[in-house]
């Protein structure tokens, strides 16, 4: 009776420690329980921009201060995205380039223009981001372009075609909201 007593004890014991949840079996030779495994995924994306961080742009000749810039093609961009993404760009320059040089050059922002193809039409950078392409579907491949035109003043003497070096720096950023 004691023995009956202790195991009666130790099952409810047991069942009063079990979490709600557990799932369990008894058997003699053998005992199954089925589980349900499961994981959300969130967005993944991966975004490389050739040039280790550099952009390298075409100096202007006599002749492009005629023309009014120069274009050149932007570095190649992979994308990876498991929905649907959006690439932007922007410039954390607040108003002019970075100039080093002895000849007082200013160059605004806005002398760097950017497009989604060659010779299409060109936007000035800024300090918002500013879509270069959107809503693209999921990939593993993707490869979207950007073209750069630096506009030079035809004026040899304005501030913006001082000699020295220029420099910018851009933000491309990859969203799949």
């Amino acid at each position: 009776m004691i023995k009956r007593m202790l195991l009666s004890a130790t099952l409810i014991g047991g069942v009063v420690v079990a979490p709600a949840s557990a799932q369990s079996c008894t058997g003699v030779a053998s005992c199954t329980v089925t589980s349900t495994a499961s994981v959300a995924v969130p967005a993944l994306v991966s975004l490389d921009v050739a040039g280790g961080g550099a952009i390298t742009l075409t100096p202007p000749t006599v002749a492009d201060l005629t023309t009014g810039y120069v274009e050149d093609a932007g570095p190649s961009i992979t994308v990876k995205a498991n929905r649907t993404w959006t690439l932007s760009v922007h410039t954390t320059a607040t108003t002019n380039w970075t100039y080093t040089g002895t000849q007082g050059g200013v160059k605004p922002i806005g002398d760097l223009t950017w497009s989604e193809t060659a010779g299409g039409t060109y936007t000035a950078i800024t300090n918002s981001a500013a879509a270069v392409v959107t809503n693209q579907a999921k990939t593993n491949t993707g490869a979207p372009t950007i073209f750069f035109r630096t506009v030079y003043s035809s004026d040899f003497s304005a501030n913006n075609n001082s000699v020295g070096s220029y420099s910018i720096p851009l933000v491309f950023t990859l969203s799949a909201p």
